[in-house]
């Protein structure tokens, strides 16, 4: 009984046997169509999409950042050389540098339109101010030969060669104007301080004149305070347009000019006239020291030749004169129902 026993079990290890190399068979075929054979070698692939479609083509896997000598970069990422960074660094600043220079040049080239504007903004507010005081009308005049005095200013300026800005308006104090200096000695200061009441006297005339021949009581009273404020501007002390005069001519005349704004303070009770004095106190000590100080540079500043001199003195005296006589003949106390009585 034992021949058949032993005849089913060959038969058994047989077909075990061959399904054993069906299953190796099968394994071997499934991995060769996975392209499975290609991870023994020395740079691994992918083929298949990671959603499971074929992608083509194999693609290589990522390398493992490294540094620059070999070693394995932080974090996984690269780790980018100092020259590289130095030359991000300079590519942004190089950027930044164009963009500013561009709004630089902007900026410039609308320069002269926001002087204009300033001007124009400081003289309104200037125009609200002494509307308060005396009406609109008249305070818009009085502003515009306000302009007339610094312009004049500003002309001599350029025919000194110096570059001078746009009147710019104060409320209650008058205007001014800025430049880098006033000229190269004292006789073109000079110059340039009786400028201003130059061109400020031929406005007021130019006024009254027409306030004469039309009867108008407000271009008469427009007049008067032109003439009046030209001639304060003469008073021989800086900064007003006198003190500039007086440095190519006498000094010394300083001194006086002083004397002269603390009486006025107390005939006319105008307190902002202190402000023109705190001034005056500041500037004419240094400036004295100048004078005194017998250096070669401030010698040569305040040298004039004596015939400058008395030219500069004649066109002084002249316009006092000329204005003293504008206010006697322009004088009136009241316009528009507005009171000139305490000017």
């Amino acid at each position: 009984m034992s021949p058949p026993r032993s005849g089913r079990s060959w038969i058994e290890l047989g077909a075990m046997g061959a399904s054993k190399r069906v299953l190796i068979a099968l394994l071997g075929a499934a991995y060769r169509s996975c392209d499975n054979g290609q991870m023994d070698s020395e740079s691994p692939v992918v083929s298949e999409s990671p959603f499971g479609g074929a992608s083509g083509s194999p693609i290589p896997a990522h390398d493992v950042p490294t540094e620059p000598d070999g070693r394995e970069a932080p974090f996984g990422k690269p780790a980018r050389s100092l020259r590289r960074r130095a030359g991000s660094a300079v590519a942004g600043i190089a950027a930044l540098a164009a963009k500013f220079g561009a709004y630089l040049k902007a900026g410039v080239l609308l320069l002269p339109k926001l002087a204009l504007l300033s001007t124009a903004g400081t003289a309104l507010v200037s125009i609200a101010a002494y509307s308060l005081l005396w009406g609109w009308t008249f305070a818009a005049g009085f502003v515009a030969l306000l302009f007339v005095h610094e312009m004049g200013h500003v002309v001599q300026l350029k025919r000194e060669g110096i570059k001078a800005s746009t009147p710019m308006f104060i409320p209650f104090l008058g205007a001014a104007i800025f430049s880098r200096s006033l000229g190269d000695n004292a006789l073109a200061e000079a110059r340039v301080g009786l400028a201003g009441p130059v061109l400020g006297t031929l406005g007021a005339v130019a006024v009254a004149v027409a306030g004469a021949l039309t009867g108008s009581d407000l271009l008469l009273a427009l007049a008067y305070i032109a003439f009046f404020l030209n001639l304060i501007n003469l008073i021989p002390v800086v900064p007003f347009d006198g003190g500039r005069a007086m440095a190519a001519v006498a000094p010394s005349m300083w001194f006086l000019g002083i004397g002269g704004l603390v009486a006025m303070i107390l005939l006319l009770g105008n307190p902002f006239l202190l402000i023109f004095i705190l001034l005056a106190l500041r500037e004419m000590p240094r400036r004295w020291r100048q004078l005194r100080s017998r250096t070669i540079e401030h010698a040569a500043y305040y040298r004039v030749p004596l015939r400058a001199r008395i030219a500069i003195g004649a066109v002084y005296i002249g316009l006092i004169v000329v204005l003293a006589f504008g206010m006697s003949q322009t004088h009136i106390l009241v316009s528009a129902g507005h009171s000139f009585r305490s000017i």
